[in-house]
């Protein structure tokens, strides 16, 4: 009988647990046209693909995607680059993501959401 008990609840853990994991992989993020993005955001961009030089030492640092907002990927597939934003004594609170298959995603709030980049 107890044997029974443990088998159930850990098919029920391992059922939930996937249906988790499901979730966060296919994350729904907006798109964004390239074009409508703030002019700062797309100098980032253009600076991104020719690999710089870029303003900000933490620029190509690993995003860890802790808030689990963008999909799932092993840690390493996403970089983080900082937008200029006008007014700001930091860093401010832009941001463009990339990822190794060439993805973009642009946050104007520190991560609180994601858009992703459309050319």
């Amino acid at each position: 009988m107890m044997q029974g008990c443990l088998r159930f609840i850990l098919i029920a853990w391992l059922a939930i647990s996937a249906s988790f994991g499901l979730a966060r992989e296919n994350v729904a993020v907006d798109w964004v046209l390239l074009g409508d993005l703030p002019a700062q955001a797309q100098r980032t961009v253009a600076l991104i693909k020719q690999d710089g030089p870029f303003p900000y030492e933490r620029d190509g640092v690993t995003f860890g995607n802790y808030e689990k907002r963008l999909p799932l990927r092993q840690r390493g597939y996403y970089h983080e680059y900082t937008v200029k934003t006008p007014g700001s004594h930091d860093r401010g609170a832009r941001r463009i993501i990339t990822g190794r298959a060439g993805e973009f995603y642009y946050s104007d709030d520190h991560y609180r959401s994601f858009r992703r980049i459309q050319e």
